[in-house]
């Protein structure tokens, strides 16, 4: 019996395979597949389209000067690369295929295929596309148990918003046409899932993030918003869609303002949007300035349609003010009109996001053991948030063993490993079985063989499973490892990365000659291992990208601690990256972005308040005075933070069984 169900699970599986021509003179091909929220389509590539004699497979070609000022349905990913979208609407983005790639639908539709180039771009030549579709299980959450648990914006609460905006000189301008519900960190990846990108507050940062895009030849879509106030100050993120042709003339755009009440205890966002068309003059000081779609409904209906095609909304409905705008006048003096309604959305709980209760371990673990035998402040100034300092601490299970794998230039610094002050408690207090691999400064797919290897020839006779720690470019090691070696799989329980490059970093992309500048300025070439060029291009995001475009489910539970520092506790050595990459976020530690720093998928265990060096690599406690006065902002609490991933990961595994 049981092998008639498989046989017929195999056919089943063989009738969902679809092979199709995606042909290079177009730009989208239907594949005639209509998929479900929770489906898993996997889809294989291969063949070559030539554009004026220059040929490229599916996974595109690196893009040119000319690219700047083109219109890509995706401005990171590579020329002629396969990208695909599920559905039609007007609010629906591309997603990177590539060679191959196998991911969850987020909602259901039509899938396309399509070819990473401009309308008007022509090539010749097709790829041949494999789509597997798998019937996947309903969302995790159900959506009618979580509406009759919802608590929503109050009558009151809306009356309490500014109506309108106002600029710096309190002249009135558009209205406040919509509120979000959710944390801050899910606002903002909901956001950029649904390709909305974070817009330059000022001009000087403008010309900061001028400088990595440039170098990277990626389109530039971010151009300056006006600051504009609620509440009394300016908005804390504005954001924007828009063709890289076409963007200082037209773009979606809007502002939104954190609001000093929540809704059911979470947090709720005021936002104001309007669709830029074109230019008109500003009536205040005669200037050119952008106009706007006067029929402003249409860009808040189009906001929440665009965070609705990632699947994260749980509901969209509308309020209306006692006394709504229904006409009024831009702060530039364009007339603009609605029905007065305000869109209420409401994200699904992000479920993913344990930073609390890791905060409250972590916040125990320092008060209590202390692992660093150091003097600390309040916990609050080392984990974004603080905690409680009296939780229940869970048991460090024998269970497993753990690997630790450093990040770039590690072996730069022979005496400053990761996680050097914990490594010894964990090793003789608790009796972990705790490794440490140091790989040498290749290319991730070159540390990912070492890895494997490693763990190969450490698990004979010992059938433990293994909880792998990766920092900085240890993360995309260990997963190039995780997808290279299916074996690795069963010999991992967890997946830890802190402060871990999986996106890659815009600083690879831009800075190139940032490993250089290290090297010279701390003489540490002579101890150094591997193919640095090689291992630098390993962290750029094109090729991150990529790798999370093919792998974008993670294999085993993964967790994921980000770093966050700010001027005053970013090291020397790193504030020349830190203010370039604060024109993309504020939650960045001189290396990577909050964005860049999640593993998709992974659990979220919060923002570790440090910079990039600070939350792993001992460098206050080096021998060598130049890399102390360099990396001067690098006292940390390690020990503590590497216990409390280590009791909290070993916790959430017993939890699971």
């Amino acid at each position: 019996m049981k092998r008639i169900v498989f046989l017929m699970s195999m056919a089943l599986a063989a009738q969902n395979a679809v092979t199709i021509d995606v042909s290079g003179d177009k730009q989208w091909t239907d594949s005639g597949i209509d998929v479900e929220a929770g489906d898993r389509v996997t889809v294989e590539a291969e063949g070559r389209i030539s554009y004026l004699g220059k040929e490229t497979g599916p996974e595109g070609m690196a893009r040119g000067w000319m690219d700047m000022i083109r219109a890509f349905p995706l401005n990171d990913a590579k020329h002629g690369a396969l990208i695909g979208r599920v559905g039609e609407s007007d609010a629906t983005r591309a997603f990177l295929i590539g060679a191959k790639t196998d991911r969850n639908i987020a909602v259901k539709g039509r899938l396309f295929l399509g070819i990473n180039h401009s309308p008007t771009d022509r090539a010749s030549g097709a790829y041949s596309v494999k789509v597997t579709r798998a019937k996947g299980a309903a969302p995790a959450a159900d959506s009618s148990k979580l509406l009759s648990t919802l608590v929503k914006i109050s009558a009151d609460q809306h009356e309490s918003v500014p109506r309108r905006v106002v600029d710096a000189a309190g002249i009135e301008g558009d209205r406040t046409n919509f509120m979000i519900v959710g944390s801050e960190l899910h606002v903002v990846s909901a956001l950029e899932k649904a390709r909305w990108v974070k817009v330059d507050r000022s001009v000087k940062d403008s010309v900061f993030r001028g400088i990595l895009v440039s170098v990277s030849k990626q389109a530039y879509v971010t151009l300056p918003m006006s600051e504009l106030q609620v509440f009394g100050r300016p908005q804390d993120y504005g954001f924007a869609q828009g063709d890289p042709l076409k963007v200082i003339a037209a773009r979606h755009h809007f502002r939104i303002w954190k609001a000093p009440f929540t809704a059911g205890g979470r947090t709720v966002w005021v936002g104001a949007g309007t669709h830029d068309v074109g230019f008109d003059k500003d009536q205040r000081n005669g200037k050119i300035t952008h106009k706007i779609d006067p029929d402003t409904d249409k860009e808040r209906d189009y906001i929440g349609r665009s965070l609705q095609e990632t699947g994260e909304v749980l509901s969209l409905d509308y309020m209306l003010r006692k006394d709504p705008v229904k006409e009024a006048k831009t702060a530039h003096g364009q007339a603009f009109r609605s029905d007065g309604r305000t869109l209420m959305i409401y994200l699904r709980p992000d479920e993913a996001d344990n930073s609390q209760q890791f905060n409250d371990l972590f916040c125990t673990v320092l008060a209590k053991n202390n692992p660093d035998a150091e003097k600390w402040d309040a916990c609050s100034a080392y984990v974004e948030g603080g905690g409680k300092t009296d939780a229940a601490l869970p048991l460090l299970s024998k269970d497993y063993r753990v690997l630790i794998v450093p990040g770039f230039m590690s072996s730069c610094f022979a005496d400053s490993p990761a996680f050097n002050e914990g490594l010894p408690v964990l090793r003789e207090k608790y009796g972990l079985n705790v490794e440490y691999l140091q790989v040498p400064n290749d290319a991730s797919e070159l540390n990912a063989t070492m890895i494997a290897d490693y763990v190969r020839e450490k698990s004979a006779g010992d059938a433990r499973k293994w909880i792998l720690v990766g920092y900085s470019k240890g993360t995309p090691d260990l997963q190039e490892a995780l997808a290279r070696y299916p074996e690795l799989r069963q010999k991992t329980a967890a997946f830890i990365s802190v402060a871990g490059a999986s996106g890659g970093s815009n600083i690879a992309d831009a800075i190139p000659g940032m490993v250089d500048k290290y090297m010279n300025q701390y003489k540490i070439k002579p101890t150094c291992k591997g193919d640095m060029a090689q291992g630098f291009k390993s962290l750029s995001k094109t090729v991150r990208g990529q790798f999370l475009a093919s792998y974008p489910n993670p294999f085993v539970p993964t967790y994921s601690i980000i770093a966050a520092s700010g001027r005053e506790n970013t090291s020397k050595a790193l504030l020349q990256t830190w203010q370039l990459l604060m024109t993309y976020d504020n939650l960045q530690d001189g290396q990577l972005t909050r964005a860049d720093a999640i593993v998709p998928g992974s659990t979220f265990l919060g923002v570790a308040k440090g910079d990039h060096f600070a939350v792993a690599l001992p460098f206050n406690k080096s021998s060598d005075s130049s890399i102390k006065s360099g990396m001067d902002k690098t006292r940390y609490p390690r020990g503590a933070l590497i216990e409390a991933l280590l009791r909290f990961v070993t916790d959430d595994l017993a939890k699971r069984r």
